[in-house]
Protein backbone atom coordinates (compact mmCIF):
# COMPACT_ATOMS: atom_id res chain seq x y z
CA UNK A 1 0.00 0.00 0.00
CA UNK A 2 1.65 3.26 -0.73
CA UNK A 3 0.87 5.63 2.03
CA UNK A 4 2.42 8.65 1.02
CA UNK A 5 0.63 11.90 0.59
CA UNK A 6 1.61 14.91 -1.79
CA UNK A 7 2.25 17.77 0.82
CA UNK A 8 1.80 18.37 4.81
CA UNK A 9 -1.14 20.30 4.59
CA UNK A 10 -2.80 17.79 2.75
CA UNK A 11 -1.47 15.29 5.17
CA UNK A 12 -2.82 17.04 8.68
CA UNK A 13 -6.42 18.24 6.73
CA UNK A 14 -8.46 15.71 8.43
CA UNK A 15 -6.77 16.66 12.01
CA UNK A 16 -9.47 18.79 13.21
CA UNK A 17 -9.70 21.15 16.70
CA UNK A 18 -9.73 19.92 19.81
CA UNK A 19 -7.86 16.43 18.40
CA UNK A 20 -4.93 14.80 20.67
CA UNK A 21 -1.53 14.21 19.35
CA UNK A 22 1.41 12.55 20.18
CA UNK A 23 4.32 14.14 18.83
CA UNK A 24 7.81 12.56 18.55
CA UNK A 25 11.00 15.02 19.13
CA UNK A 26 13.64 14.62 21.96
CA UNK A 27 14.56 18.32 22.67
CA UNK A 28 15.36 19.84 18.93
CA UNK A 29 16.07 16.45 17.40
CA UNK A 30 13.39 14.76 15.67
CA UNK A 31 10.96 17.02 15.72
CA UNK A 32 8.46 16.83 12.85
CA UNK A 33 8.81 20.41 12.24
CA UNK A 34 7.02 20.50 8.91
CA UNK A 35 3.59 18.81 10.08
CA UNK A 36 3.47 21.50 12.93
CA UNK A 37 3.72 24.28 10.39
CA UNK A 38 1.23 22.39 8.70
CA UNK A 39 -1.30 22.37 11.22
CA UNK A 40 -0.18 26.04 12.30
CA UNK A 41 -1.01 27.23 8.76
CA UNK A 42 -4.14 25.67 8.89
CA UNK A 43 -5.58 27.22 11.85
CA UNK A 44 -6.08 24.02 13.79
CA UNK A 45 -7.21 25.16 17.72
CA UNK A 46 -8.14 23.86 21.31
CA UNK A 47 -5.29 21.09 20.90
CA UNK A 48 -4.11 17.85 23.47
CA UNK A 49 -0.42 17.32 23.04
CA UNK A 50 1.50 14.28 24.47
CA UNK A 51 5.51 15.20 24.13
CA UNK A 52 8.15 14.74 25.85
CA UNK A 53 8.70 18.91 25.47
CA UNK A 54 6.75 21.72 24.03
CA UNK A 55 8.90 22.76 21.72
CA UNK A 56 12.34 25.20 22.01
CA UNK A 57 13.76 27.89 20.39
CA UNK A 58 10.68 28.99 18.91
CA UNK A 59 10.04 25.94 16.81
CA UNK A 60 8.40 22.89 16.62
CA UNK A 61 5.33 22.60 19.17
CA UNK A 62 6.41 26.15 20.36
CA UNK A 63 4.54 27.68 17.40
CA UNK A 64 1.72 25.94 18.25
CA UNK A 65 1.58 27.38 21.63
CA UNK A 66 2.71 30.82 21.12
CA UNK A 67 -0.16 31.16 18.50
CA UNK A 68 -2.69 29.93 21.33
CA UNK A 69 -3.56 26.72 19.44
CA UNK A 70 -2.50 24.36 22.39
CA UNK A 71 -5.16 23.72 25.24
CA UNK A 72 -3.39 21.12 26.93
CA UNK A 73 0.35 19.46 27.33
CA UNK A 74 1.10 16.31 28.75
CA UNK A 75 4.87 15.84 28.97
CA UNK A 76 8.10 15.60 31.32
CA UNK A 77 10.05 18.60 30.62
CA UNK A 78 9.26 22.21 30.57
CA UNK A 79 12.77 23.46 30.07
CA UNK A 80 13.45 27.38 29.20
CA UNK A 81 10.05 27.96 27.37
CA UNK A 82 9.33 30.86 28.94
CA UNK A 83 5.98 31.18 27.13
CA UNK A 84 4.98 27.46 27.75
CA UNK A 85 5.95 28.53 31.93
CA UNK A 86 4.00 32.07 31.00
CA UNK A 87 0.43 29.97 30.10
CA UNK A 88 0.48 27.37 32.42
CA UNK A 89 1.03 29.62 35.39
CA UNK A 90 -1.27 32.25 34.04
CA UNK A 91 -4.16 29.60 34.10
CA UNK A 92 -3.83 29.66 30.07
CA UNK A 93 -2.97 25.78 29.82
CA UNK A 94 -3.44 22.76 31.23
CA UNK A 95 -0.39 20.72 32.14
CA UNK A 96 0.23 16.84 33.29
CA UNK A 97 3.74 16.62 33.98
CA UNK A 98 4.61 12.58 34.34
CA UNK A 99 8.44 11.43 34.88
CA UNK A 100 10.08 10.67 31.50
CA UNK A 101 10.13 7.15 31.82
CA UNK A 102 6.51 6.88 33.01
CA UNK A 103 5.58 8.89 29.61
CA UNK A 104 8.15 6.56 27.20
CA UNK A 105 6.18 3.42 29.02
CA UNK A 106 2.52 4.63 29.01
CA UNK A 107 2.92 5.83 25.05
CA UNK A 108 4.45 1.86 24.40
CA UNK A 109 1.42 0.40 26.07
CA UNK A 110 -1.42 2.14 24.77
CA UNK A 111 0.32 1.58 20.94
CA UNK A 112 0.83 -2.10 22.32
CA UNK A 113 -3.18 -1.85 23.12
CA UNK A 114 -1.74 -1.76 27.28
CA UNK A 115 -4.42 -0.44 29.18
CA UNK A 116 -2.23 0.27 32.20
CA UNK A 117 0.56 -0.66 34.11
CA UNK A 118 2.52 -0.55 37.68
CA UNK A 119 5.16 1.37 38.08
CA UNK A 120 7.69 2.32 41.20
CA UNK A 121 8.19 5.85 39.95
CA UNK A 122 6.31 8.39 41.87
CA UNK A 123 5.21 6.46 44.59
CA UNK A 124 5.26 8.68 47.77
CA UNK A 125 4.95 11.51 45.63
CA UNK A 126 2.40 13.78 44.18
CA UNK A 127 2.51 11.74 40.73
CA UNK A 128 0.83 8.98 43.12
CA UNK A 129 -1.03 11.10 46.19
CA UNK A 130 -2.35 13.15 43.86
CA UNK A 131 -2.26 17.57 43.99
CA UNK A 132 -0.07 18.28 41.27
CA UNK A 133 -1.53 21.48 39.89
CA UNK A 134 -2.78 20.93 36.27
CA UNK A 135 -4.11 24.02 36.01
CA UNK A 136 -3.83 27.52 37.68
CA UNK A 137 -6.24 30.27 38.11
CA UNK A 138 -3.99 33.17 37.34
CA UNK A 139 -3.60 34.59 40.59
CA UNK A 140 -1.51 31.54 42.39
CA UNK A 141 -3.76 29.07 42.81
CA UNK A 142 -4.60 25.56 41.97
CA UNK A 143 -7.91 25.81 40.01
CA UNK A 144 -7.23 21.67 38.82
CA UNK A 145 -5.15 19.29 40.57
CA UNK A 146 -4.21 15.68 39.70
CA UNK A 147 -6.14 13.05 41.18
CA UNK A 148 -5.14 10.21 43.48
CA UNK A 149 -3.88 7.45 41.62
CA UNK A 150 -4.09 3.57 43.00
CA UNK A 151 -1.15 2.08 44.92
CA UNK A 152 -0.29 -1.31 45.21
CA UNK A 153 2.27 -3.96 46.71
CA UNK A 154 3.71 -6.38 45.12
CA UNK A 155 6.76 -8.49 46.82
CA UNK A 156 6.96 -5.73 49.44
CA UNK A 157 7.29 -2.83 46.98
CA UNK A 158 4.46 -0.30 46.43
CA UNK A 159 3.88 0.47 42.58
CA UNK A 160 1.68 3.26 41.47
CA UNK A 161 -1.06 2.20 38.54
CA UNK A 162 -0.64 4.37 35.09
CA UNK A 163 -2.85 4.42 32.24
CA UNK A 164 -1.86 3.73 28.48
CA UNK A 165 -1.78 6.67 26.11
CA UNK A 166 -3.75 6.43 22.85
CA UNK A 167 -4.42 9.85 20.91
CA UNK A 168 -6.23 10.82 18.00
CA UNK A 169 -3.52 11.76 15.19
CA UNK A 170 0.55 10.98 15.80
CA UNK A 171 3.12 13.08 14.01
CA UNK A 172 6.63 11.87 13.42
CA UNK A 173 9.80 12.55 11.81
CA UNK A 174 12.26 9.85 10.42
CA UNK A 175 15.24 10.11 8.75
CA UNK A 176 14.20 7.21 6.39
CA UNK A 177 11.10 5.95 5.18
CA UNK A 178 9.79 4.06 2.58
CA UNK A 179 6.07 3.91 0.89
CA UNK A 180 4.86 1.13 2.90
CA UNK A 181 5.65 3.46 6.38
CA UNK A 182 8.56 1.48 7.53
CA UNK A 183 10.38 4.04 9.06
CA UNK A 184 14.10 4.21 9.86
CA UNK A 185 15.44 7.13 12.97
CA UNK A 186 18.55 8.17 13.95
CA UNK A 187 20.45 8.83 17.35
CA UNK A 188 18.54 10.50 19.64
CA UNK A 189 15.29 10.60 17.28
CA UNK A 190 14.82 7.41 18.47
CA UNK A 191 14.11 8.55 21.97
CA UNK A 192 9.92 9.15 21.43
CA UNK A 193 9.31 9.14 17.75
CA UNK A 194 8.77 5.33 18.01
CA UNK A 195 6.49 5.32 20.87
CA UNK A 196 4.15 8.52 19.20
CA UNK A 197 3.87 6.43 16.27
CA UNK A 198 2.96 3.42 18.09
CA UNK A 199 0.28 6.01 19.82
CA UNK A 200 -1.60 7.50 17.35
CA UNK A 201 -4.37 6.21 16.45
CA UNK A 202 -3.67 7.92 12.64
CA UNK A 203 0.48 8.37 12.59
CA UNK A 204 1.83 10.99 10.24
CA UNK A 205 5.38 10.73 9.62
CA UNK A 206 7.90 13.31 7.62
CA UNK A 207 10.82 11.36 6.52
CA UNK A 208 14.04 13.25 5.15
CA UNK A 209 14.44 10.67 2.57
CA UNK A 210 11.46 8.71 1.04
CA UNK A 211 12.77 4.70 -0.52
CA UNK A 212 10.86 2.72 -2.45
CA UNK A 213 9.58 -0.62 -0.50
CA UNK A 214 12.38 -2.87 0.10
CA UNK A 215 15.20 -0.19 -0.08
CA UNK A 216 15.30 -0.06 4.05
CA UNK A 217 17.22 -3.13 5.76
CA UNK A 218 14.32 -4.93 7.67
CA UNK A 219 16.82 -5.23 10.41
CA UNK A 220 17.13 -1.70 11.14
CA UNK A 221 13.85 -0.71 10.72
CA UNK A 222 12.71 0.76 13.93
CA UNK A 223 8.80 1.80 13.31
CA UNK A 224 7.25 -1.04 11.07
CA UNK A 225 4.83 0.62 8.56
CA UNK A 226 1.67 -1.19 10.54
CA UNK A 227 1.91 1.79 12.86
CA UNK A 228 2.05 4.71 9.97
CA UNK A 229 -1.00 5.46 7.68
CA UNK A 230 0.22 8.73 5.92
CA UNK A 231 3.97 9.42 4.87
CA UNK A 232 5.01 13.14 3.40
CA UNK A 233 8.41 12.92 1.76
CA UNK A 234 10.87 16.23 2.89
CA UNK A 235 12.68 18.18 0.32
CA UNK A 236 16.18 18.22 0.77
CA UNK A 237 15.83 22.17 2.52
CA UNK A 238 13.85 20.80 4.88
CA UNK A 239 15.43 18.16 5.78
CA UNK A 240 18.82 19.66 6.49
CA UNK A 241 16.87 22.82 8.49
CA UNK A 242 18.43 21.47 11.61
CA UNK A 243 18.92 23.91 14.82
CA UNK A 244 21.57 23.68 17.56
CA UNK A 245 20.18 24.76 21.10
CA UNK A 246 23.22 25.58 22.31
CA UNK A 247 26.26 25.84 21.07
CA UNK A 248 29.49 25.71 22.59
CA UNK A 249 32.96 25.35 21.54
CA UNK A 250 36.49 24.97 23.63
CA UNK A 251 38.61 27.67 25.72
CA UNK A 252 41.57 26.71 22.79
CA UNK A 253 38.74 26.62 20.01
CA UNK A 254 37.48 30.57 21.11
CA UNK A 255 41.09 31.71 21.45
CA UNK A 256 42.79 30.15 18.40
CA UNK A 257 45.34 28.37 20.03
CA UNK A 258 46.17 24.80 19.91
CA UNK A 259 47.07 22.18 22.28
CA UNK A 260 48.32 18.72 21.62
Amino acid sequence: MDKVVATALEAVADVPDGATLAVGGFGLSGVPNVLIQALYERGVAGLGVVSNNCGALESGLAVLLAAGRIARVTGSYIGANKEFARQYLAGELEVEMIPQGTLAERLRAGGAGIPAFYTPAGVGTQVADGGLPWRYDGSGGVALASPPKEVREFDGTEYVLEHGIRTDFALVRAAKGDRHGNLVLNKSARNFNPLAAMAGRVTIAEVEELVEPGGLDPDAVHVPGIFVQRVIALTPEQANAKMIENRTVSASAATGTVSG
